[in-house]
């Protein structure tokens, strides 16, 4: 296992702006290869923070690999539409603010992003900003990757509306620019990754998303592992031992 360093950096003026960078020991002159960007989940809601990620990406940075822990505005505490999606990008982009410092190699960068954070990852791979920094790949983990269908299902009691400020009846143009689907086809590499047991994020949310994205040249592809919603952010569960290898093939 690799010795590590945490280095914490706000992208931004708000108490919840920040990301943790996790660095694993490098030979001098060399450059780690790529970033993992952990984005956690909660249904978007302030309630759960970046703690749920601290794990991963401290197993990350014992595994060789380079994370960034990503705090967000969520609803409840100033997020929800736009401010939660203008925090995911903006800490993502802090990533080039952060290689002026640290030998960081960002021609690779690959999000990994549980239940909503899920959504979040995909849904940023799907932006057009050539001025960004590019997510390269994303491992979902239980992704809520279908915002529709989620609003359909009343997922957490209404998560999404609470999220998007109102009921796509109200606000259908920021739920159409929120949702993963409508960014479809994506020419980023995509693991829907989903627990067989998953009590909290329906299957299909994986499954309708993979299934439409099969349409463009870069499909996203459907992994199923064994455990619940919270195995796959147990660093000591195989469903998350799947999701860590993907990131590290992603990396590649």
């Amino acid at each position: 296992m690799s010795q590590h360093a945490v280095h914490r950096h706000h992208y931004g003026p708000d108490p919840s702006q920040w990301g943790e960078l996790f660095l694993p020991d490098l030979v001098p002159g060399t450059r780690h290869q790529g970033v993992v960007v952990v984005i956690h989940g909660g249904y978007w809601r302030s309630t759960y923070g970046a703690e749920l990620g601290e794990p991963l990406a401290r197993d990350l940075a014992e595994h060789g690999m380079a994370a960034w822990n990503l705090e967000y505005r969520r609803a409840g505490n100033g997020g929800g539409w736009p401010a939660t999606f203008d925090d995911v990008l903006a800490g993502i982009d802090h990533l080039a603010v952060l290689a002026d410092s640290y030998p960081l190699d960002l021609r690779t960068v690959v999000a990994l992003g549980h239940s909503a954070g899920g959504h979040l990852a995909v849904w940023a791979a799907g932006r057009d900003r050539p001025a960004g920094v590019r997510l390269t790949g994303v491992v979902s983990q239980s992704g809520v990757l279908d915002l529709a269908e989620a609003e359909r299902l009343h997922l957490s009691d209404g998560a999404v509306a609470n999220l998007l400020g109102g009921p796509s009846s109200e606000f259908p143009g920021r739920h159409r620019d929120a949702d993963p689907m409508a960014a479809l086809p994506l020419e980023v590499s995509v693991y829907a990754v989903h627990a067989e047991a998953d009590q909290d994020v329906p299957s299909s949310m994986s499954t309708r998303y993979v299934q439409a994205s099969l349409a463009g040249s870069v499909p996203a592809r459907l992994v199923t592992v064994p455990g619940d919603h919270f195995s796959l952010i147990d660093t000591t569960h195989p469903a998350y031992a799947t999701c860590r290898e993907l990131v590290r093939g992603l990396l590649r």
